[in-house]
C-alpha cells in the first residue's frame, strides 16, 4: 500500500469507506504531510492555499476524534468569509456522511443572529464560522466551549489582514488551554509568528511547495505615470485580450469600488468586491462571476480569498502586492490545470522598490512593456456572455435546479445550452442564461410557475 493513500492513515473504517466512494485516494501533498500529525494530537502550522485539499486534512482530523454521543461543541473551524466557512462546512458534512447524526453549524455575520441562537441551542458536534459573530455568541452567552478539544484558524492570515486579531485572542479566552489546534496559512507574515508562539504548544511546522505552477502564466509589467494612465492601461489591456473572466487586484477598497465604477462607465461588463458590500451585494457579484454575466471582478486580497474560480483568463494588477509572496498567489489564479494563462503588472516610480524585490523573488530582469496601441480604445467593448436573473424562490420553498430548467426550456422556451449555472440558496434562486435570449427566459420564469407557484423574477444589472 503506497504511503500517500488514505488507507495508509490511522482513519475509521467508516471515514475511509467514504472517502473511497467520494473518489479520494491518494493525499495531496498538504494532506500526506500534516495527516499524521493532526491525527497524533500534534499542534499543527501548515502552509495551504485554496486548492490544496487543506480542508480535509483538518476535516478528518476533527471527524477521527469526534465522540457523537457527546452532544457538545468538540471541534470549532474559524474562517475570515462567509464564502469560505460554508464551503468548509460543507467538505466537513461531506466526509462525515457515513458517521450517523452528526451536527455541522455555521455561524457567520451578515446573518440574522436570533435563529443562530435557536441553532445553538438545539446542540452541535462541529461549528465553523467568522471571528466576529464567534466573539459575540461566546460573549452572550449562547455559544459555550467549555468541551473544545480543536481549535483549526483557516486562512489566518487572512483574518489578521481583515483587522481579526482582537476576536481571536478574545476567543482563545474562552476555549480550554488543553486542546489541539490547528493553524493554516498562504503565506507566514510576522504575525502570524506570533499568534502561534501565543495559542499553540510546540506546533509541527508543514509546508508544501506552492501548487500555483506560474511556468503556464505569461507575466507582462506595464510602467505607469499616474492614476489616470493606470485606468488607461487598464482598458487598453482588457480591449486587447478581451478575456471572458479576468479578476484586477486593487490594493484599498476605495480604489476597487472607483476602478469598478470607473469601467461600468466606459461600458464594461465589471463588478467590485470588497469588504464594505452587503453580504448580499457580495453574494451576488461572486454568482454573476462564476457564471460569467460578469467579466471583470475588480477585488481586493481579502475579498477574493476563497473564490472558487477554475478558468480565469486574466489576472490585473493594478498596483503591485504589498508583498511578493501576495503577488505570486494573485498571479497563480490563472493558467491553472495547464491552460496558458495572463498576469499584467502596473507599477509607477514610487512603487520600484517593489520591482526590486519581485525581481529577486522570480530570479529575472523585469522590463516594462509599452501600452497597446490607444486607437483600441475606439473599438466597441466586448460583453459578457451571460445574464443573470434572479427568482425569489430558494431551497426553503422546494426549488430544485430541475424546476428551473424545466421552466426555461419548456413549452417554446430557450435551448438548454442558453441555460448557464444554477445557484440555490434558502429563499432566492439565480440562473445565468444567454445574454440573446434573456428576455425571452425573463417571461418564461415570470408567466410559468415553478412548484405550482409563481415567482417574481427580476435581471440582475448593478
Amino acid at each position: 500500500m503506497s504511503q500517500t493513500e488514505f488507507s495508509s492513515q490511522k482513519l475509521h473504517p467508516d471515514l475511509l469507506k467514504n472517502l473511497s466512494s467520494l473518489g479520494y485516494k491518494e493525499m495531496t501533498p498538504i494532506q500526506a504531510q500534516s495527516l499524521p500529525h493532526i491525527l497524533s494530537g500534534k499542534d499543527v502550522i501548515a502552509q495551504g492555499k485554496t486548492g490544496s485539499g487543506k480542508t480535509a486534512a483538518f476535516a478528518l482530523g476533527l471527524l477521527e476524534k469526534l465522540k457523537v454521543k457527546q452532544f457538545r461543541v468538540q471541534s470549532l473551524v474559524l474562517c475570515p468569509t462567509r464564502e469560505l466557512a460554508d464551503q468548509v462546512a460543507k467538505e466537513i458534512r461531506r466526509l462525515a456522511r457515513t458517521i450517523h447524526n452528526i451536527k455541522v453549524l455555521t455561524l457567520c455575520g451578515g446573518m440574522p443572529f436570533g435563529p443562530q441562537v435557536g441553532s445553538l441551542e438545539h446542540g452541535a458536534h462541529i461549528v465553523v464560522g467568522t471571528p466576529g459573530r464567534i466573539e459575540e455568541h461566546l460573549r452572550k452567552g449562547t455559544l459555550k466551549l467549555n468541551n473544545l478539544s480543536t481549535l483549526v484558524l483557516d486562512e489566518a492570515d487572512r483574518m489578521l489582514d481583515m483587522g481579526f486579531q482582537p476576536s481571536l485572542d478574545a476567543i482563545v479566552e474562552y476555549i480550554p488551554s488543553k486542546r489541539q489546534t490547528m493553524l493554516f496559512s498562504a503565506t507566514f507574515p510576522d504575525q502570524i509568528q506570533s499568534i502561534a508562539k501565543r495559542i499553540m504548544a510546540s506546533p509541527v511546522m508543514v509546508q508544501v511547495e506552492s501548487t500555483h505552477d506560474t511556468s503556464t502564466i505569461q507575466q507582462h509589467f506595464f510602467k505607469v505615470a499616474d492614476d489616470k494612465q493606470r485606468l488607461t492601461a487598464l482598458r487598453l489591456l482588457l480591449m486587447k485580450y478581451r478575456p471572458e473572466s479576468s479578476v484586477v487586484f486593487c490594493n484599498t477598497k476605495r480604489e476597487t469600488q472607483e476602478v469598478a465604477d470607473a469601467l461600468v462607465g466606459y461600458g464594461f461588463s465589471a463588478q467590485a468586491l470588497h469588504g464594505d458590500l452587503e453580504q448580499r451585494d457580495r453574494d451576488q457579484a461572486l454568482v454573476r462571476f462564476s457564471n460569467k454575466s460578469v467579466s471583470v471582478l475588480v477585488a481586493t486580497d481579502v475579498a477574493a480569498r476563497g473564490l472558487d474560480i477554475e478558468a480565469l483568463d486574466a489576472v490585473i494588477n493594478y498596483q503591485l502586492a504589498r508583498d511578493t509572496e501576495v503577488h505570486i498567489h494573485r498571479i497563480g489564479r490563472t493558467g491553472r490545470a495547464g491552460s496558458k494563462g495572463i498576469a499584467c503588472s502596473f507599477y509607477s516610480d514610487k512603487e520600484h522598490y517593489k520591482v526590486v524585490m519581485l525581481e529577486e523573488y522570480l530570479d529575472r530582469m523585469i522590463v516594462s512593456e509599452p501600452l497597446p496601441p490607444i486607437n483600441l480604445l475606439d473599438k466597441p467593448v466586448f460583453y459578457s456572455e451571460m445574464e443573470t436573473l434572479q427568482i425569489d424562490g430558494g431551497k426553503k420553498q422546494k426549488v430544485r435546479a430541475g424546476d428551473i430548467l424545466g421552466a426555461l426550456t419548456g413549452e417554446d422556451g430557450i435551448p438548454g445550452a442558453a441555460v448557464g449555472k444554477i445557484n440555490i440558496a434558502d429563499n432566492w434562486s439565480y440562473v445565468a442564461v444567454s445574454r440573446d435570449v434573456y428576455k425571452l427566459a425573463l417571461q418564461k420564469l415570470g408567466q410559468g410557475k415553478l412548484k405550482g407557484r409563481s415567482f417574481r423574477v427580476r435581471l440582475i444589472s448593478r
